[in-house]
């Protein structure tokens, strides 16, 4: 098997996801916080230029969806905090 930029990429792209909801389970980070929505924004980002290279519906459809929700949040933070 041979392990491509994009691969790694998207690997990074998961790994954020994955601990940012690690994080959140294990209470050191809150939902409504920047960097909680950042690493989910990031994260998914990065799994959608993997998914150029390598094209899953399914998943562009989750991350596609997953990144927004992620800048909505940053957004309605950044609009609360005026």
């Amino acid at each position: 098997m041979v392990i491509e930029f994009h691969d790694i990429v998207g690997t990074i792209g998961v790994a954020m996801i994955v601990g940012a909801f690690s994080l959140l389970q294990l209470q050191r980070v809150d939902s409504d916080s920047a960097s909680y929505s950042l690493f989910n924004a990031i994260g998914a980002a990065l799994i959608l230029f993997s998914l150029c290279f390598e094209f899953n519906l399914a998943s562009f459809i989750l991350e596609f969806f997953w990144l927004i929700a992620s800048l909505v949040g940053l957004v309605r933070r950044r609009l609360k905090r005026g």
